[in-house]
């Protein structure tokens, strides 16, 4: 006779898809650069843009898509938001100008995305689970991880063989296969099949539907911003961003070519971080739930500085094994930063830890966000990406200092 497996590790594995198709968009934005430039001739600031509207509308949207959850439901908002993302990805094959770019992958990818961040995973996680919670965390991070990396080189290859048209056809294709499962699997709450969280002793009780999802957003921000905390995780995340979305996942491709590294290749490279990065993440979950997060906010960030000061002196035409060493190393550290910064806003926020958490991951697409256009510029006034890799190293120091500031002593009222 089989064991039963819980519900939530079902409603775990399905929103684990769902991020990994919200991900796949994450990465394939620095696939588009160099064809972009080359078909209309638009500089790479230009292009950057565009990423930097996706990238801060993911941010924004994740806090009023985490109270909207609490309105509408997670089956509500997730089929939403994947449709509203295979019609940006979908519609973005029509651009012709710079502002068309910005709509249809800037604007509708970027808000469809958004409102499938992890702050939409640490509310599944907070519903159905009140045990494993931070290696679940891990899980739905490294799912996430794979979306962003695990389809680079088919992408790249598509990019190359075919044109990035097809590339983001591809993308809206997914995000269609992906909704009937979301509709078919996912449930609001454990109440609602008469189960209760995996972990749980004794039954809980579905929350009542929040009223005013956009106010309770705005409420909270304005209760955390009144704690130390929240700046702190605010600033440790929107360097976060800026050392992984805004400058390796727009511009690493960019700047592998421009030493003579083909782009399937580099490619290739992010992909094996995406690969490591489910090891990487899955143990911060599990590190989260037995140490201090705090200190291992601080160990990740001031381990990613050292690994992104090596980085220019690694770029070559050739992957070397320096190189693969690099990917290794940054791949464990990569999104490691999520399990721990999660954890710290449960500790500070309580129930509004969720919605916090979307607030402080806004941090995070805002550093990316100006990253992406400032690495363009950088690149265009310069020749070269070498400084942005620099000062990227210097901003992982600072936060690793950052975080060890970090103190959640109770519950933040909020």
């Amino acid at each position: 006779m089989g064991v039963e497996v819980h519900r939530a590790w079902w409603v775990a594995a399905v929103t684990a898809l769902v991020v990994v198709a919200a991900g796949a968009c994450a990465t394939t934005a620095g696939l588009l650069v160099t064809p972009l430039h080359h078909e209309f001739g638009w500089s790479r600031a230009t292009i950057g843009v565009a990423v930097s509207v996706n990238m801060a509308l993911y941010g924004l949207t994740a806090p009023f898509s985490a109270a909207l959850v609490d309105r509408s439901g997670i089956r509500r908002v997730a089929a939403g938001a994947l449709l509203l993302i295979a019609a940006g990805a979908a519609t973005t094959t029509a651009v012709a100008h710079p502002w068309q770019l910005v709509v249809e992958w800037g604007v509708l990818v970027g808000v469809g995305c958004g409102a499938l961040a992890m702050t939409f995973a640490a509310t599944v996680t907070h519903r159905w689970f009140t045990t494993r919670r931070g290696l679940v965390t891990g899980f739905l991070t490294a799912a996430s991880v794979f979306g962003q990396f695990a389809f680079l080189p088919v992408m790249s290859w598509v990019i190359d063989r075919f044109a990035w048209r097809t590339a983001t056809v591809a993308l809206a294709l997914l995000a269609l296969a992906v909704a009937p499962l979301v509709w078919a699997v996912l449930r609001d709450h454990p109440a609602d099949l008469g189960l209760r969280p995996y972990g749980a002793t004794s039954p809980v009780p579905k929350p009542l539907p929040e009223p005013g999802a956009a106010r309770r957003a705005v409420r909270l921000l304005l209760g955390s911003a009144r704690t130390g905390p929240f700046w702190l995780l605010a600033g440790t995340f929107a360097v976060c961003g800026a050392s992984t979305n805004g400058i390796m996942w727009t511009h690493f491709a960019s700047a592998a070519h421009d030493h003579g590294m083909p782009t399937t290749l580099a490619a290739s490279v992010l992909a094996v971080i995406g690969v490591v990065n489910v090891v990487g993440t899955i143990a911060s979950g599990w590190l989260t739930d037995r140490f201090s997060p705090r200190l291992l906010l601080a160990s990740c960030y001031g381990l990613r500085g050292a690994s992104l000061l090596s980085l220019p002196s690694l770029l070559g035409p050739t992957v070397q094994p320096g190189m693969v060493a690099f990917a290794v190393l940054f791949g464990l550290l990569d999104v490691a930063t999520v399990p721990p910064t999660i954890a710290l806003c449960r500790e500070a926020f309580g129930a509004g830890g969720a919605v916090v958490f979307g607030w402080v991951n806004a941090a995070h697409q805002v550093g990316a966000g100006l990253v992406a256009i400032g690495g363009g510029v950088v690149r265009d006034v310069l020749g070269s990406y070498d400084a942005v890799w620099i000062i990227a190293a210097g901003l992982c120091g600072l936060a690793a200092l950052l975080a060890t500031a970090i103190r959640t002593p109770a519950t933040q009222p909020v």
